[in-house]
Order: structure tokens, then sequence, then C-alpha cells
């Protein structure tokens, strides 16, 4: 069974930067998809980026250039590299982990940018 657990939210100015982080715990496939969603209140779940063991990576329009998603050196853990924040991207953060087996979410972290 794997767990994710999802570190590195907090409060960051307007144009600050952040990184969040998803690390898988427990049998984790080799081959797997990891991706980073958020969800404002009152608003739809939204994609924000996704990186597979074979290193594809995807991106949604508003994170291409200010987001970066990578594979940490860290083993099972995915980072989400977050720059040039604006208030608009104050939301919890969630990860989402797909391989054969399942597919399962992390609790979230909440990101809040603000001055």
């Amino acid at each position: 069974q794997v767990t994710l657990v999802e570190s590195g939210g907090g409060l960051v100015q307007p144009g600050g930067s952040l990184r969040v982080s998803c690390t898988a715990s427990g049998s984790v496939d080799s081959t797997y998809v990891r991706a980073w969603y958020r969800q404002a209140p009152g608003k739809q779940r939204e994609f924000v980026a996704s990186i597979s063991t074979g290193n594809s990576i995807t991106y949604a329009d508003f994170a291409k250039g200010r987001f970066t998603i990578s594979r940490s050196n860290v083993k099972n853990r995915v980072d989400l590299q977050m720059t040039s924040l604006q208030p608009e991207d104050t939301t919890v953060y969630s990860c989402r982990h797909s391989d054969s087996r399942a597919t399962l979410w992390g609790q979230g972290t909440q990101v809040t940018v603000s001055s």
C-alpha cells in the first residue's frame, strides 16, 4: 500500500517562490505518474503539472514558465517549484499518484500568496 505526504506549503509574498513536495512511501511501483492539482474553495480542481518515471512532463498553461515539476534525488519524491507566485495561486495543492495498481491522493498542502 502506498501513502502520499505533501509538504512545503506556506505563506509567500507576491512575486515570491515556494517549493512543494510529494513523497510516497510503501510499495511504490517502479513505473508511475505523479501529478499536482489545486483547488480553491468553490472552484473545480484543476491540473497543474505531471511527471512520469520516464520523465514525460506536462504543464497546465498557467504553470508554463513559472512552475517546474521534477523527480527529486530523494527516493519517491516529486517536487513542484513555483516562482512568480501571485495571489490567484492561493489554494490547496494536492498530489496524485497513479500506477498499475491504484490512484491515490495526498492530503493537500496550503499555499497562500499575500503581502
